[in-house]
């Protein structure tokens, strides 16, 4: 990403990187955490605990995150580019509404939440109802199924994006992918309010945070396969057009 963004702003991606999603994890488990303490509960988590999180992530996070940053500064800083590339950003043409960057985006999502849809069910159940998952290598297969859908995807995504004129496809590819975490957050709220039998602020609020957390994370995920993938078919398709 550096090498193909030229180089440009690498500090600020450092800093997002090293402290964006960690921040809102941290920030997100302290106010559980005191709702936790606030009603006595002993899924409250120890003093030390909370020490030794923060520790490692000093520790060997940040540090890991800022050698693999320079070290794709420095190896990779020039960017191999299968072909000339315009310096000077040409119009983007008008277009119907559901050609639009966030309207592919929103709707990119569909068919990688429908892939793990049912398993979405049963890995709920086991963590919210306490029943036994152990059907792991189907699992195993669901998210190998998951990866090829996203991708898939959001490189159709790009394909009508290109052909719409449109070269803002990197954002666009990474909310497509992304998008399916917040269909899972959708079902998350349709399993808590018809599923369970969980009431009461320090339930819900315990609910919806890991939810929220889950979500992100899948988001990040999916989000970053999407941009892989059109990363590698828009390199492919550019690979052999002769520039004027």
């Amino acid at each position: 990403t550096i090498a193909g963004m030229a180089g440009r702003q690498w500090t600020r991606v450092l800093l997002f990187t090293a402290t964006l999603f960690p921040g809102a994890v941290i920030g997100l488990m302290a106010v559980l955490n005191t709702v936790a303490i606030l009603y006595r509960s002993m899924s409250a988590i120890p003093f030390g605990t909370i020490v030794v999180t923060l520790g490692l992530w000093l520790m060997v996070s940040v540090p890991l995150t800022i050698a693999g940053t320079i070290l794709g500064r420095n190896v990779g800083a020039k960017a191999d580019l299968p072909c000339r590339v315009n310096a000077i950003p040409r119009l983007v043409p008008d277009k119907a509404w559901f050609a639009r960057p966030a309207v592919l985006a929103a709707l990119g999502g569909v068919l990688p939440f429908g892939s793990i849809f049912i398993e979405m069910y049963f890995i709920f159940s086991s963590f919210w109802n306490y029943k036994f998952y152990y059907v792991y290598g189907f699992l195993l297969l669901v998210f190998a199924i998951l990866v090829v859908v996203t991708a898939c995807v959001t490189v159709v995504v790009t394909y009508f994006l290109l052909n719409n004129e449109d070269y803002r496809w990197p954002w666009t590819a990474f909310g497509a992918g992304a998008s399916t975490a917040g269909y899972v957050f959708g079902y998350s709220v349709y399993y808590f309010a018809f599923k369970t039998k969980m009431s009461g602020f320090f339930q819900t609020a315990f609910y919806f945070g890991y939810m929220a957390l889950f979500c992100a994370a899948l988001g990040l995920m999916c989000g970053a396969v999407g941009y892989l993938g059109c990363a590698a078919f828009v390199r492919r398709i550019y690979r052999n057009i002769k520039s004027d």
